[in-house]
């Protein structure tokens, strides 16, 4: 692994999915992949080079915000599940599009929030949610790196839930995130 590689593009560049490298190299659901670390792609027969092309950088995805990591994806709290990750935060603080794509959510959703859902067109979807305040409508298209809501504060802290969904189903935003 490189710096600036992330499982998703790797899978990509090996046309293989996150789950089987996940399985076979017993990568934890909570874990980021690091520099320097050995991973063996299920059916690959010889190394690829792994493209971070500055003029596709726009189809990467980044930090929606700054700031630690305080729910990892699947972590229990009771009788819940996370379905993504919750990244501490100041109230107020502003949350960037991870990535371009079309708003396909944005309102309030019982047990989210004010919450923003993006379609990245290609079958992955984000989701931003724990907001005060909404900065983008339905059906608008946003650039990568675009403000789109404002963090609230929920029970007394202030934090964004991310999740990343592929299809409808909740996947490890970890593995997407540089």
């Amino acid at each position: 692994v490189e710096t600036g590689e992330t499982l998703w593009r790797i899978a990509k560049t090996y046309h293989v999915s996150i789950k089987d490298i996940t399985r076979a190299n017993h990568i934890p659901k909570a874990a980021k992949i690091e520099k320097n670390q050995l991973i063996f792609i299920p059916g690959a027969n010889r190394v690829q080079e792994i493209v971070l092309d500055v003029n596709k950088a726009q189809n990467e995805f980044i930090w929606p915000i700054k700031g630690k990591v305080i729910k990892y994806f699947h972590e229990r709290e009771g009788d819940r599940i996370s379905k993504g990750i919750d990244i501490r935060a100041q109230e107020g603080d502003m949350v960037k599009a991870a990535r371009g794509g079309r708003v396909v959510f944005a309102d309030y959703l019982s047990g989210y929030g004010y919450t923003v859902i993006l379609d990245h067109l290609d079958g992955l979807y984000s989701v931003y949610a724990k907001n005060s305040k909404l900065f983008v409508k339905l059906d608008e298209f946003v650039l990568r790196n675009k403000s789109i809501s404002q963090v609230g504060l929920s029970s007394n802290l202030a934090y964004l839930h991310f999740e990343i969904r592929k299809k409808s189903i909740e996947d490890n935003p970890l593995y997407y995130l540089p």
